[in-house]
């Protein structure tokens, strides 16, 4: 089951390095402002957008997989209908590196069955929320 309770909300968002799949170089759309919130109250975002060289002054990687360093979580801004493949690479990640041990789906993004198959192999999931909002009304 995908984690909706406070307690395992606020446990994510002790991660220190998140990994943001979709992160956008537009100022105003969400995939950028959120990632920017989350680096500013001390998370290193890594953003993921094959489109991009560098965002928020971090290097963009293409992929989950090309990442160098350790992934505490992934956050996902892709349509729902992408998420198969990015939870397929977030179970591989953590399989091979033991690390990527959670998967947070922003708002209007689920994918149930894909979200237990995650789950199944040991990845906490959060789906169809802002981690903007959570980290606000649990950090605030």
């Amino acid at each position: 089951m995908p984690i909706t309770d406070d307690a395992g909300l606020d446990r994510l968002l002790d991660a220190e390095t998140i990994a943001v799949v979709g992160c956008s170089t537009t100022p105003g759309k969400a995939a950028h402002d959120v990632p920017a919130y989350l680096q500013k109250r001390g998370y290193r975002v890594i953003p993921v957008n094959p489109f991009a060289d560098e965002i928020l002054g971090e290097p963009a990687y293409d992929a989950i997989g090309d990442v160098e360093g350790p992934i505490d979580l992934v956050d996902v801004f892709r349509p729902s209908d992408e998420v198969p493949e990015i939870l397929d690479a977030v179970r591989e990640r953590h399989a091979a590196r033991g690390d990527a041990g959670a998967a947070w789906l922003q708002l209007g993004i689920s994918h149930d069955e894909a979200a237990a198959a995650a789950e199944a192999d040991g990845i906490d999931v959060v789906q169809d929320r802002c981690i903007k909002v959570e980290h606000g009304r649990l950090r605030g």
